[in-house]
């Protein structure tokens, strides 16, 4: 199975794409979605959309996962990081995909063991699961563990499913 994991954000939104067959997980490319502060937050957005729908469909995964908004500093950011994650949700179901949610304790745990892990702690776990000749970017490391949490719990996971009438738009 082929997944697209992402980690949203208005400013960088990270993405990984890894592949499972059967026990083992391969990269196949990471990085992020870099924009521009001072634009219009409608451009923000379609730039983000935009980008993953090119990745999406150079890469042809078989499943979207998508970090769950925690918490943020203040409402702004909340609503600026609810966007992103909005956009994430809209390439994903749009593309056809089933699309998969998770925690950023539910990504820790999958990935470190333990739900409280440190940034540091992901991306070094995500370098050696991945056999990474590196660390990751933080957002592109993020982006990855969300597809390694999916890769390990697709399985029970809450997912929406693309059906002929959400595709219809009705």
């Amino acid at each position: 199975m082929r997944i697209l994991g992402i980690d949203p954000g208005s400013k960088a939104t990270g993405y990984g794409f890894i592949e499972q067959q059967g026990n083992r997980l391969i990269h196949l490319d990471n990085g992020a979605i870099f924009t521009r502060s001072e634009d219009a937050l409608a451009v923000r957005l379609q730039i983000i959309y935009r980008e993953l729908c090119l990745l999406i469909e150079k890469h042809r995964p078989e499943a979207v996962a998508v970090e769950q908004v925690f918490m943020a500093r203040n409402p702004a950011s909340a609503l600026k990081l609810g966007h992103a994650r909005g956009i994430a949700l809209l390439a994903g179901i749009n593309a056809g995909l089933p699309v998969a949610e998770y925690s950023a304790l539910q990504v820790k745990s999958a990935v470190v063991g333990y739900g409280r892990a440190g940034k540091n702690q992901v991306q070094q776990m995500t370098k050696v699961l991945l056999n990474l000749p590196e660390i990751a970017q933080e957002d592109a490391a993020d982006a990855l563990a969300v597809a390694i949490c999916h890769a390990h719990s697709h399985h029970l996971s809450n997912k929406i499913a693309p059906t002929t009438e959400n595709l219809r738009g009705k």
